[in-house]
């Protein structure tokens, strides 16, 4: 890992004072200027525990209910909004694209310097949600930093959802090849809008977050980025050495609805939790997987009920294996 800090300018985040949002930059790519964003606050007490964050697909850092339960249990809270998402989007990019999910290792690389290194956290539980939880788990696989206690994921993507013809070796192979020989060609889909309709206050429910960052609609998929997720798929099926204890949850069932129902609102309707549970244990030789009841795909955005019982069960895995 890098052990440079690049200089970087600190504001007071949109989530207001006392959250803090960092612009990191990175080398520049053939789009031009490349940002990451690490938003941060700390606890009330000096503490050498922290927690690293990333976002899913189509998302960026906004749950500070998430931060804030962390920062109650003796944890400085930091997130990123990785490279073309979120407060690192600039006006000439593709809004999350990459070609290969290494290009995310950059910013986690000068998020890690920062949290350990610069503000002295020696304990860092590194977290991260659907996307996100693909990609620090790569990153946890490859880095190994002496000061990672913990990774928490929250239903990670991993492995690509649908039909089962799409995860064959014929599909897959369809996909590097139009990844590699037309990257920016978007891949056809439907995107009913219901899962961010689900959780913004201003439709069914109960979050705020800005819908230019986290549109309705979602994001494009280009073929190039989801050649890079199908690669970090199979690196996840032939199994990785996280070393480290970690934690995965998710919804105890999905649907997939295009409906604004009840089952929108209490099951995963984006990822297979079957797919879910099924690689989990590919991740390391210390897994704990939990299935919580009536939680939607970001299983901190449910329901009080199932949310408080995903907190429950974090606190449970910390105080068992971390802490």
């Amino acid at each position: 890992m890098t052990d440079e800090t690049v200089t970087s300018e600190v504001v007071t985040d949109v989530l207001g004072h006392p959250w803090r949002a960092e612009t990191i930059p990175l080398p520049p790519d053939d789009e031009g200027e490349v940002v990451a964003t690490l938003v941060s606050r700390t606890a009330d007490q000096p503490t050498e525990h922290a927690v690293l964050h990333v976002h899913g697909f189509a998302d960026y850092f906004f749950q500070a209910e998430y931060g804030e339960w962390w920062l109650a249990h003796d944890h400085d809270m930091y997130a990123m909004d990785l490279r073309k998402y979120g407060r690192s989007i600039r006006p000439h990019q593709t809004p999350t694209y990459v070609a290969d999910l290494e290009e995310y290792f950059a910013e986690l690389d000068h998020a890690w310097q920062r949290v350990t290194e610069r503000d002295g956290h020696t304990r860092v539980v590194l977290s991260g949600h659907s996307t996100g939880g693909l990609v620090v788990a790569l990153w946890a696989d490859i880095r190994k930093p002496k000061e990672l206690a913990g990774v928490v994921l929250n239903s990670p993507w991993l492995d690509l959802q649908g039909k089962a013809w799409m995860r064959t070796l014929p599909a897959d192979l369809a996909i590097d090849r139009i990844g590699r020989l037309k990257p920016m060609r978007i891949f056809p889909r439907e995107v009913s809008g219901v899962y961010a309709q689900s959780l913004h206050r201003e439709h069914a429910g109960e979050w705020d977050f800005d819908l230019t960052w986290k549109p309705l609609e979602s994001f494009p998929v280009r073929f190039g980025w989801l050649r890079a997720i199908r690669a970090g798929h199979a690196r996840v099926h032939r199994g990785l050495d996280i070393s480290c204890p970690v934690l995965v949850l998710s919804s105890d069932r999905s649907v997939f609805t295009t409906a604004l129902d009840e089952d929108a609102h209490t099951t995963d309707i984006v990822l297979d939790v079957k797919q879910i549970r099924r690689w989990a244990s590919s991740l390391g030789s210390n897994v704990t997987s939990v299935a919580v009841p009536g939680a939607v795909h970001d299983v901190v955005l449910s329901r009080p009920e199932a949310r408080e019982r995903a907190y429950s069960e974090i606190q449970r895995w910390l105080a068992t294996y971390v802490l």
